[in-house]
């Protein structure tokens, strides 16, 4: 399965991190949307149907891009 490249799945990781710290705080309905918004988008890059899933498959494969960037990287 093709994914998002890592640093899109970066941004959106800590967008949705954010986003819900912030719904936390403020129970915001704006906060709220956004976060349901870059969720759905985890979920499409990920290729999965559910945020915990998307979040779990988007940390994976950037812990695995970090990997190959350092055994190429002299």
């Amino acid at each position: 399965m093709l994914m998002a490249h890592p640093e899109v799945l970066r941004k959106l990781v800590g967008q949705y991190e954010t986003l819900k710290k912030l719904y936390a705080e403020t129970g915001s309905a704006g906060a709220r949307q956004r976060m349901d918004d870059v969720a759905y988008t985890l979920c499409v890059s990920t290729g999965t149907r559910d945020v915990g899933t998307a979040l779990v498959t988007a940390r994976r494969q950037l812990s695995g891009s970090r990997r190959t960037r350092s055994l190429i990287t002299p």
